[in-house]
């Protein structure tokens, strides 16, 4: 089917008007090995930061009205925590089957009664690999040291959503502030999300449902209704691609992989963490010296110091091949995005590191779209602006201790 329909799409594609030299190449290398199909007739809508993103996905969760399937990394009680506690309960009263799957690491500081609380209401709960060895049974997918990173939400079959973005008090503000606030840890995080419509939403639900199964988690409470088709909403070629530890397969990596290798004019990351492998220096670097503008916005502090200067201890080798290098230090940047030759375009939970290549279970949905693409560049522009360009001969004279953490840091990165 997929090697059938790719000559189709291009010719769509290319009627549409965005068929550039990337989108042929994207079809011609890493069609054939992505799990799901690209697919026409979505729409996407950018969400910036924490208040933007809950606004929309609980305006969605308050018109479900069959289910509502949610799965993230990090859930926590608390404001936000507590408001979609509230709304979920609610739904299921209506009659809305609703089931949520947390992992068990990223949110060990959740109290237990939260979650006992949604399974009071009715709602279908599931731990992601339990800390708790006991729990694991030998199973290889239910290994302790594989997390589940995603941040899904899916709703009726209609709309999900996707990036960067879990349920914590860190979003409770904004990241484009007044520049005289101290940046924190605890608020304010800068981060990206994606709401879409359209066909690939059924993307989204099958691997919802596939890491229900995979997990043992229990039967939904209500027998939930086939999906209807998703009509065509919008113009936008998507798909959905993930990271599954147990099957050594990371699809991001693959199709941004391929398309640094395969860029012309610009490429523009923007990654919270950055822990690049050999391959990916070598990217980077070869599109530098190419020609090609690359830019990366990158985090000036983090919550951890180990995967920061990690990625800090690759600077000198990356601004030497003419890469630029944008910290932003107002905020704590922990986006996953990427657009590149203004018409392909991510935006998930994946970071540039091994533990999102080699360890976690990740989602990220690739968008072929230049209008998407234009403005995914404005928002890039944004944080660029907010952000302090690091220069070779600046970084060449940095502290003793900053080597020295750069240089401990890396001997670990595999592990980060």
């Amino acid at each position: 089917m997929r090697t059938h329909s790719s000559p189709r799409l291009a010719q769509q594609l290319e009627a549409d008007g965005v068929g550039k030299e990337l989108l042929v190449h994207h079809l011609a290398h890493v069609e054939d090995v992505l799990a799901a199909p690209l697919v026409l007739g979505n729409d996407a809508h950018l969400l910036i930061d924490g208040p933007a993103t809950y606004r929309a996905m609980f305006e969605a969760i308050e018109k479900a009205r069959r289910h509502v399937h949610l799965e993230t990394y990090i859930l926590e009680s608390g404001e936000q925590g507590d408001r979609l506690a509230g709304l979920l309960a609610a739904k299921r009263q209506q009659g809305v089957e609703v089931r949520v799957l947390y992992d068990s690491v990223g949110s060990l500081e959740t109290p237990p009664r939260y979650f006992e609380g949604l399974a009071a209401a009715g709602i279908a709960v599931c731990e992601f690999n339990p800390v708790n060895p006991l729990k694991l049974a030998g199973d290889p997918r239910l290994s302790l040291n594989n997390r589940d990173h995603r941040k899904l939400l899916v709703i009726d079959g209609q709309v999900a959503f996707t990036g960067g973005i879990n349920i914590s008090g860190v979003y409770r503000a904004g990241s484009f502030g007044s520049k005289r606030r101290v940046p924190t840890r605890d608020e304010g995080w800068r981060d990206t999300h994606v709401m879409v419509r359209g066909p690939v939403v059924a993307q989204f639900e099958e691997l919802f449902n596939d890491a229900w199964r995979d997990q043992r988690c229990p039967a939904p409470v209500v027998r939930q209704a086939k999906n209807r088709l998703t009509e065509p909403v919008g113009s936008m070629a998507m798909r959905l691609v993930a990271a599954d530890p147990v099957s050594e397969r990371s699809e991001l990596y693959v199709a941004l992989m391929s398309a640094l290798e395969h860029a012309r004019e610009r490429a523009w990351l923007t990654y919270g963490y950055f822990v690049p492998d050999e391959r990916t220096l070598h990217s980077l670097r070869d599109a530098a010296q190419r020609g090609v503008d690359v830019r990366l916005v990158l985090p000036g502090f983090s919550d951890f110091w180990a995967p920061f200067h990690a990625g800090r201890s690759h600077y000198q080798d990356l601004l030497g091949a003419g890469v630029r290098i944008f910290e932003r230090r107002d905020a704590l940047l922990h986006a996953k995005t990427a657009v590149i030759d203004g018409v392909w375009s991510s935006v998930g939970s994946t970071n540039l590191d091994w533990r999102s290549f080699v360890h976690n279970f990740e989602a990220d949905v690739l968008v072929l779209d230049g209008v998407f693409a234009d403005e995914m560049e404005e928002l890039f522009s944004l944080d660029q602006s907010a952000s302090h360009e690091v220069r070779l001969e600046q970084w060449k004279d940095r502290g003793v201790r900053a080597r020295l953490l750069e240089w401990l840091a890396r001997r670990w990165e595999y592990f980060l």
